[in-house]
């Protein structure tokens, strides 16, 4: 598609799309591409080559857990190529710096990886076109509550299998999936970067904690509220304690930027940075921080927090959802929490029936109070996490998790 068309077709999905109901718009076109898409091939089987899709150049989960796996398997030595569904998608395109070989002309057999969420798997076949013929199909998702919602079943008769990221999300999975296999195959973090050495402490600066979140991820969701306060209710105004709250997509969500100024108020021992930073930058941020901090009402899996552990930093976290598959005791500081109703303003995770966490913001201030008054279990527990990390989420362990999976 050429640069102009691309630009026609953002502007009608801003000013046509975009002013439709929201229930109407998800509707409208979940029919139309179920009925355009390329339906899988009934006895397609897995076979090399590999081609990762999904959103390559987009800073959101998916678009990173898309990334690790084409990498992972690069790394590995399977025959891997990419297609970026970045614009197909309507993505924010976050970075231009990621590369890989294009599989947008192969055709004939090999194993499909896309990593979209049923709902869109339509609209992502759609716009693969030919190259999804005689593929076999695995959907790869990530959802973030015990339940999903009816419109995931869209995207059920155009795989042949599903991965996903963790046991609670393939428990709310398993639900719609059918006689379709639903499989946790966890992301390849460490290939990140190698696992941390034992950390110094750094006299030299505050006590850190470090919170990280996109706002398009759903304000709600995050709740970075009650980590601000469970930070104010352990050091107050203490300048030798600080908090770093790094967000993205602050503009598109001012609502929520106004409520963490606002919680922030005048404390001087908290730091606000809205904006997509470089991986270094995101480096020099886990560099700088002695505990990473996430008080979420649920994680599909909990990236952030995995790679904090892969940095040996130890983590404050819910102790809900995802995460808890590799967050506990021994690594970490797993937080209590009681379940309320899951309601989210931004829509995507708006479903009053159904539940999710309410961290216990007095238990995670107490948390930061021990780790900060001692060292030695926070380098105890980062140590713990980083030696997890290493071993469970590195590029062969994943590798020859796919292999197995596919008889490869």
């Amino acid at each position: 598609m050429t640069d102009g068309a691309d630009g026609i077709r953002h502007a009608l999905h801003r000013q046509l799309w975009q002013r439709l109901p929201r229930s109407w718009r998800r509707e409208g076109l979940f029919r139309v591409t179920a009925l355009l898409a390329q339906r899988p091939t009934p006895r397609a089987r897995p076979t090399a080559p590999v081609i990762v899709a999904g959103a390559l150049r987009t800073a959101s989960g998916l678009g990173e857990s898309a990334r690790l796996c084409h990498d992972a398997l690069k790394v590995s030595g399977l025959p891997v190529f990419g297609i970026d569904l970045t614009a197909g998608l309507m993505q924010p395109l976050d970075t231009s710096d990621f590369g890989f070989a294009d599989g947008g002309t192969l055709e004939g057999p090999a194993t499909l990886i896309v990593h979209v969420n049923s709902p869109l798997v339509p609209l992502a076949l759609w716009r693969l076109g030919r190259v999804a013929r005689n593929k076999y199909v695995i959907g790869y998702w990530a959802w973030e509550l015990p339940d999903v919602p009816p419109d995931w079943r869209h995207g059920i008769p155009f795989v042949h299998e599903i991965w996903v990221p963790s046991a609670f999300t393939a428990d709310a999975v398993r639900q719609i999936a059918g006689d379709r296999p639903v499989r946790v195959v966890p992301h390849p973090v460490a290939l990140r970067g190698p696992a941390a050495g034992p950390r110094v402490p750094r006299p030299d600066r505050p006590f850190t904690a470090l919170l990280i979140f996109n706002m398009a991820s759903s304000f709600a969701r995050k709740n970075p509220l009650a980590a601000i306060n469970a930070f104010r209710k352990a050091f107050g105004d203490d300048v030798s304690a600080r908090l770093i709250v790094k967000t993205s997509n602050g503009r598109q969500f001012s609502t929520g930027i106004s409520s963490i100024k606002e919680a922030i108020g005048t404390a001087h021992n908290i730091v606000l940075i809205d904006r997509t930073m470089s991986a270094g930058e995101i480096e020099a941020l886990y560099h700088e921080s002695d505990i990473v901090m996430s008080l979420h009402r649920s994680e599909g899996f909990g990236l952030t927090l995995a790679e904090a552990m892969l940095r040996g930093l130890p983590v404050v976290a819910t102790n809900w959802s995802g995460n808890v598959d590799f967050v506990n005791a021994e690594n970490g500081i797993p937080i209590p929490y009681r379940l309320i109703a899951a309601e989210d303003p931004q829509g995507t995770y708006h479903h009053p029936g159904m539940k999710w966490a309410d961290a216990d913001v007095e238990a995670a201030a107490e948390a930061l109070r021990r780790l900060r008054r001692e060292p030695e279990l926070a380098r105890t527990l980062g140590e713990a996490g980083a030696a997890y990390a290493a071993r469970a989420w590195s590029a062969q362990c994943y590798a020859e998790s796919v292999r197995r999976h596919l008889g490869l």
